[in-house]
Formats: C-alpha cells, structure tokens, sequence
C-alpha cells in the first residue's frame, strides 16, 4: 500500500500519436490510487482546500472569489478574470492552476490537475490564457492548455490543448472554427474605414 518514489514524465502523445495532455505518471502498488490519496497530499491540505473551494463556489463577489484562489489555494489567477458560481477547481493540487487576464470561467465548470487511475495517478497543470471563455458545465482535464481569446463550447470535456483564437466544443472535443488574429492597431484602422 505504498507509491513508488519515482516520477514517470510520458506525454500520452505517445500512446496516441497525437498531442493530447502533458502529464506526469506515478505508478502505485496495492489499492487504487484515489484509495492512497493521503500519500500524496496531507489531509490538513485537502480539509483546507475544500472548505476554500466550497466557499467560493458559492461566493458571488468576484474579488473576494480571485483573493480565495490566489491567497488561499495558490492558484494563478490574472486581473478581472471572472469565476461563475458553482466553478469547481482540483481540491488536491489548485495550485497547479493559471488562468490568464480577462477570462470567463463559466457556470458549474471542473478543472482538474490530478487523476487517480487503478494502477497509476497522473498530475498535470492546466494553463487557461487570457481572454477565453469557458462555457458552463465544461471540464477540463490535467495537463492542458488553453490558448488567448479560444472559446470552449458549454458541456464540453477539454482533453487535449485547445490553440489561441480557437472555437471547440464536444465531447469529445473537436475544433469547431479558428478566427483570425485581428491586431487592435488594424481593428482600429477598419472601424475607422468604416465610420467615415
């Protein structure tokens, strides 16, 4: 009923010949890895984080919400992001979390930074940019980024890096569209153009 001591880093691009997760895998020896949790992460840690998290769930105060996850659970969390009601964020490893400046993280959505399989548990930040939306009920798995200004449709479970100014959605997650970067300097010139 012991973890072995050693980090294995395999991306799973490896199992799928795709880029999928960026992860860590720690195999373990006698029960499921959720049943050795404790192991990995104390129990003071875990109780802390939970009554964290649980209060912010419900917390309507968006500045209060960003100073419990920046203070408390040591996330990354960029300016006037918003976090709706209901936001679970991973009770074990929240500080494995970055969400950039400007973003939207919607209704009852659960970000992730561990799995705990049968025989192994992987750990994996998840970096969500700034300027993205996440819609309602969306999980994100560990290991994952989200590029600037992307969009992630409502229901959707994010499984591999979605690219800056991306529109994806699905379970599984497909890219539905990809908009062009437009540079502020050339939005400004075209509403100019057309104003005059």
């Amino acid at each position: 009923m012991s973890f072995t001591t050693c980090a294995i880093f395999i991306p799973l691009s490896e199992w799928s010949g795709k880029h999928l997760r960026k992860v860590e895998r720690y195999p373990v020896e006698g029960p499921n890895a959720l049943w050795q949790v404790y192991s990995t992460v104390s129990r003071f840690k875990s109780v802390r984080n939970f009554i964290c998290i649980q209060l912010a769930r419900y917390c309507p105060i968006l500045p209060l919400k960003n100073w419990i996850y920046r203070r408390l659970l040591g996330m990354k969390v960029g300016e006037h992001t918003a976090f709706a009601l209901m936001v679970m964020v991973d009770v074990f490893f929240p500080e494995r979390i970055t969400v950039g400046n400007n973003t939207i993280i919607g209704y009852n959505t659960t970000i992730l930074t561990h799995e705990y399989l049968i025989k192994e548990y992987r750990l994996g930040d998840v970096v969500i940019g700034s300027h993205v939306m996440i819609g309602a009920n969306t999980t994100i798995l560990p290991g994952v980024t989200i590029g600037d200004h992307a969009i992630v449709a409502a229901g959707s479970v994010v499984h591999k890096d979605v690219p800056a100014y991306a529109f994806v959605g699905g379970n599984p997650m497909r890219e539905i569209r990809r908009s062009e970067m437009v540079v502020p300097s050339e939005f400004d010139e075209n509403v100019r153009n057309i104003l005059n």
